[in-house]
Parts: structure tokens; C-alpha cells; sequence
């Protein structure tokens, strides 16, 4: 007779085990669906806030590969006298100043964008100094013609990372 009670026992609960293992299992995985549409959806509410930060910084960079083109550059900033070592300082601290404005543009950008526009600006410093270091070039006025021929020659150094801002912006619709 107590075989036959230990067996009714077995036979009560074996099922209540399989029904809550099933529970068990139903209760896991809509715990985590529900944690992953949490996720999305507050991901896309992170996306609604940050995007327009992001492509604000993105013109903001883009405004300043335009203000460092030299071509641009050089028309902006005039000459204060005819010594080229001052004006080669001015053109350079220029530069310097419109990048320290723009750094905290950096933590909304990807970080190969942010190296390859401080690459551009600091080719086009570069370019500054090496046409201050020619020979023929003696006044800042001469220094304004060598870089401004040179950039008839080949492409400003801005016009890659301009290209890559824009390759970049487009990736992110």
C-alpha cells in the first residue's frame, strides 16, 4: 500500500514540476523580449535627441574644414605687415583657434572622422609652414601667392575630410 502512495505522490508531482519548468521558461524569455524592446525603445528615443547633435556637429566641423581651406583662409586673414614670419603666425593661430573652438565636436563624431579632419588640419599648417620656409618667399604677401599657387596645383588638404564628413553623414539615414 505504500508503494501505491508513493507513486500517486510521483504522479501528482511530476506534472506540477513540467509546469513549472514550462512557467519557468514562458516567464524567462518574456522577461527578455520585454527587456529587449526596453532597450529599443530607449534607444530610439536616445537616437530622436542625439541625432540632431550629432549632424550639428558635423556642419560645425564641416563649417571649420571650410574656414581652414586655405584659399579661404588667406582671403579672410589679410596681412598685418609685410613680414612673413607674422603672418605665417597669424594664419597658424588662426587655425589653432578655430580648432580649440570646435573640440568638444569630437565626443559626437567617430573617432576616425575626428582623426582624419585633425590630419587635414594640421597638413594644412604644414603647407603653411613649408611655403614659409621657400626661398622666394620673402614677404607675407609673397607667402600668400605661394600658398595660393600651390593650391591651384592640388587639392586642399580640408577637401578629403570635407568628403569623408559627408560620406559619413549619409551612412547615418
Amino acid at each position: 500500500m505504500e508503494i501505491s502512495r508513493i507513486l500517486d505522490l510521483f504522479m501528482f508531482t511530476i506534472p506540477t514540476l513540467v509546469t513549472g519548468l514550462i512557467a519557468y521558461y514562458f516567464f524567462k524569455e518574456h522577461t527578455k523580449n520585454e527587456d529587449g524592446r526596453r532597450r529599443f525603445l530607449l534607444k530610439k528615443d536616445m537616437q530622436v535627441t542625439a541625432l540632431p547633435l550629432r549632424l550639428q556637429a558635423y556642419e560645425r566641423m564641416a563649417i571649420f574644414l571650410e574656414r581652414i581651406t586655405p584659399s579661404k583662409l588667406l582671403i579672410r586673414i589679410t596681412p598685418t605687415s609685410s613680414n612673413k614670419e607674422n603672418y605665417e603666425s597669424l594664419l597658424i593661430q588662426s587655425i589653432e583657434q578655430e580648432f580649440e573652438h570646435n573640440l568638444s565636436q569630437q565626443i559626437y563624431i567617430s573617432d576616425k572622422c575626428w582623426n582624419i579632419i585633425t590630419a587635414s588640419k594640421n597638413a594644412t599648417i604644414q603647407l603653411i609652414r613649408k611655403a614659409s620656409l621657400l626661398e622666394k618667399t620673402d614677404t607675407a604677401n609673397k607667402l600668400r601667392e605661394v600658398v595660393l599657387t600651390e593650391m591651384m596645383e592640388r587639392l586642399a588638404p580640408t577637401d578629403a575630410a570635407l568628403s569623408y564628413i559627408k560620406e559619413e553623414v549619409s551612412d547615418l539615414w
